[in-house]
């Protein structure tokens, strides 16, 4: 599968009751559609799934699909802490929709990197798609070390590209510097997309993109086109509304701003908490500086 350009970790709505909102998944969809993303994440952290039931990410799958309509390729969300639940999950799981899977790293047992490295050892065993590595070690705890993943990479073939998400540009730059020709390193920050872009990535997977794909895609094609000024005034014209997106976690910072934008409500499940009115405020200012 071509990762190039703007993939989008798509949030799952709910009502202010907590139910899943299937009747804001369509407009979700056509915005990132019709704002020229490249392809949807379903069923990552952003999606809050560890809070949907098994039936709920069913139904959240069809209705994603059916508003999708084809348009866009899907990648799909399988991780955890448990290898063995992890490839069951994919056994099991109707994969006919997708075209790739995007595992997380291992959450608070803290592997070793031989344990991470066993880890995906298994997951690429079992997986009847190419496998997206994801490394976000602000949430699982442990960091995806660069000769891990080039070992990984090197091992497997249907590992095709990682998330990286640590936000350490070093240790990016590492990544892209040593890992094999065919691996295709997609920015996981979006406050990192430019500098992430610049340094050889291929895209990103957003959380902004829900709300706000066209300047990131106008940001992607000014860096095609060479327009490195205005890719960069582009950027930081996003900065803030992306720091506001993550100040009281992900995702009540994107639903905040997809309230704001009429799409869905702010409601997340607990342990998270719905955005603050302070926080919401601070977001619909950040909006109309951005647009």
């Amino acid at each position: 599968m071509n990762l190039k350009g703007l993939g989008v970790a798509m949030i799952t709505p709910f009502t202010e009751e907590g139910r899943v909102d299937y009747t804001s998944i369509p407009s979700i969809v056509e915005n990132i559609t019709t704002g020229r993303a490249d392809y949807i994440v379903l069923m990552g952290t952003t999606a809050e799934s560890s809070c949907l039931t098994i039936q709920e990410k069913q139904e959240v799958i069809k209705a994603v699909v059916e508003a999708n309509q084809n348009r866009l390729p899907l990648v799909i969300g399988i991780g955890g802490n448990n290898t063995a639940k992890v490839v069951e999950e994919i056994q099991t799981t109707d994969l006919t929709p997708f075209k790739a899977i995007l595992s997380v790293s291992p959450y608070y047992n803290k592997p070793t990197q031989e344990g991470i490295y066993q880890h995906y050892k298994k997951i690429s065993n079992v997986s009847p798609l190419p496998l997206i590595v994801y490394n976000v070690p602000s949430r699982t705890g442990t960091n995806i070390e660069v000769e891990t993943f080039v070992r990984l990479a090197t091992d497997f073939e249907n590992i095709i590209a990682i998330k990286e998400a640590s936000g350490e540009m070093s240790h990016a730059e590492s990544i892209l510097k040593n890992c094999p020709s065919h691996i295709q390193v997609i920015s996981g920050e979006d406050s990192l997309n430019l500098p992430m872009l610049l340094a050889g990535a291929v895209g990103t997977i957003s959380v902004l993109g829900n709300a706000l794909p066209v300047p990131i895609v106008k940001m992607f094609h000014y860096v095609e086109e060479g327009e490195f000024t205005k890719a960069y005034k582009l950027h930081y014209q996003l900065l803030d509304i992306i720091s506001l997106l993550f100040e009281e976690g992900n995702p009540t910072g994107i639903k905040a701003l997809m309230e704001s934008l009429s799409f869905c409500k702010k409601t997340v499940r607990l342990p998270l908490v719905s955005a603050s009115e302070g926080l919401c405020l601070k977001i619909e200012k950040a909006l109309e500086n951005s647009l």
